[in-house]
């Protein structure tokens, strides 16, 4: 069963969703997801305007319980994107709240509502989800997500960050990503324990989460930088078992400032809309800043440049790829992008550049098409230099990108945030730490670095 809390044996909890001010015992979530998948019995796709709500949750349980499969649409979505992603999804109507013009039929989410029909549980290769990418290359892609995908993802993650029902997770991030959604919706509900969503994730509520009994706390480096900057919330998390960050790279003096502040060394993980989350460190492991961990259970990783696997020395960069029963088989409707990403072999080209070391740690850095930078017949990663740059206490955000040059092909420009100081010592800085072909050759200060929804920097609106 791909949710066991949606088991009639399962023990009840009064407060097993918790999603603002609306609180949901087992038996309540039971009954009124049970109630939505009866009135959607019959549908084979059907949209969710993915707001942070008791009725997105339901709509999507509704939807797995009934074998629907659920598209969820962030809810700033233009209406371009909003076009796109409901024609290309084949979305029959909307489950729930919809936009002022829905264009599609609406059923509604009727979360007082219940039923205890018994379904049977759909096949493992079934489509659950289908999920958009960020589309910073064009129109969003769908990735769709089969059960048992989804349930092999959040197996291998609660072996490595020993999740059990007795975890009760934390975190108000969005409902239509792979971190909200699948790790911070589905994951707790297939472990068996409960949810606490903040609707936003501020210091103060996540610290009044605490204070309710959350265990488990899940953010991105934007949540964890203003929390480092609350103190006094910082420090209620101390109770917390364990703190992880993902989605976007975690800048270790944010690492630093909350172990300083709360015990935790926050764990990190790498994935993607399309692989699940592949690479962790662990609960018992070793937690490296700036390193994202290990190959969690059954999926592999490997280095290649030019077709040759690269050395797992932790100096080398190579193309990441991946594979493991958690990745997805294909985007949706694009023969031609899937052919790209997916390889023969059964590999995931994943598009970004990263290093191994002889322990097997991973440390990204960055995107190949905009955090590789090819310099005087160098290849340089962007993440490395934005490292050693956070390091300095003058820095508060950096984002490195190679831009056009005559002689070196491309140089290295760094865009700042933070304190006034002299650009020729953040210079030295990046010399001295790492060598003198990886020193940027500008410094640019802006007041703020461009970011998506999920605290991404958007490097390609820099230059």
């Amino acid at each position: 069963m791909l949710l066991p809390l949606l088991s009639p044996q399962a023990p009840d909890d009064p407060d097993a969703v918790v999603v603002g001010d609306i609180r949901f015992s087992r038996e309540d979530v039971v009954g009124a997801a049970t109630s939505v998948a009866e009135r959607i019995r019959g549908a084979h796709t059907l949209a969710v305007l993915a707001e942070p709500s008791i009725d997105t949750v339901l709509a999507v349980l509704g939807g797995l319980i009934a074998g629907v499969t659920i598209v969820p649409v962030p809810p700033d979505s233009g209406v371009r994107e909003l076009g796109h992603i409901l024609t290309d999804s084949g979305a029959q109507a909307w489950l729930g709240p919809a936009p002022a013009d829905p264009t599609i039929p609406v059923i509604p989410v009727r979360r007082y509502a219940r039923s205890w029909h018994s379904h049977p549980e759909p096949p493992a290769d079934a489509t659950a989800l289908i999920l958009y990418t960020s589309g910073t290359t064009g129109l969003p892609k769908g990735v769709p997500l089969t059960r048992a995908a989804i349930g092999s993802g959040l197996d291998a993650l609660a072996e490595a960050w020993d999740w059990t029902h007795h975890d009760r997770l934390a975190h108000g991030l969005p409902l239509f990503h792979v971190h909200g959604l699948i790790l911070g919706v589905l994951g707790p509900l297939r472990r068996g324990g409960s949810l606490h969503h903040t609707v936003k994730p501020t210091p103060a509520a996540y610290a009044a989460a605490a204070s309710a009994g959350a265990t488990l706390f899940f953010g991105v480096p934007t949540v964890w930088h203003r929390v480092a900057d609350d103190p006094e919330s910082a420090r209620t998390l101390s109770s917390a078992r364990l703190l992880v960050s993902g989605s976007a790279p975690l800048p270790v003096p944010v690492f630093t400032s909350i172990r300083e502040l709360t015990g935790h060394q926050i764990v990190e993980r790498y994935g993607m809309t399309e692989t699940l989350i592949t690479v962790s460190t662990r609960s018992d492991g070793e937690r490296r800043p700036g390193w994202v961990g290990l190959p969690l259970r059954g999926a592999e990783t490997r280095l290649r440049l030019d077709g040759a696997d690269q050395p797992h020395d932790g100096a080398t960069v190579g193309d990441l790829q991946v594979r493991g029963p958690m990745l997805a088989r294909g985007y949706l409707n694009r023969p031609e992008a899937t052919a790209e990403s997916w390889l023969d072999d059964g590999w995931f080209d994943t598009g970004d550049v990263a290093m191994i070391d002889p322990s097997g740690m991973h440390r990204i850095v960055g995107r190949a098409a905009t955090d590789l930078i090819k310099s005087g017949g160098f290849r340089i990663g962007a993440g490395e230099i934005e490292t050693v740059l956070l390091g300095h206490p003058a820095v508060r955000e950096v984002a490195v990108v190679g831009e056009p040059d005559e002689q070196l092909g491309q140089r290295i420009v760094a865009y700042v945030v933070g304190d006034p100081v002299e650009p020729g010592v953040l210079i030295d800085l990046v010399a001295d730490e790492l060598s003198a072909h990886k020193r940027p050759r500008e410094i640019r200060f802006l007041d703020a670095l461009p970011r998506n929804a999920m605290g991404k920097v958007q490097k390609k609106l820099l230059g």
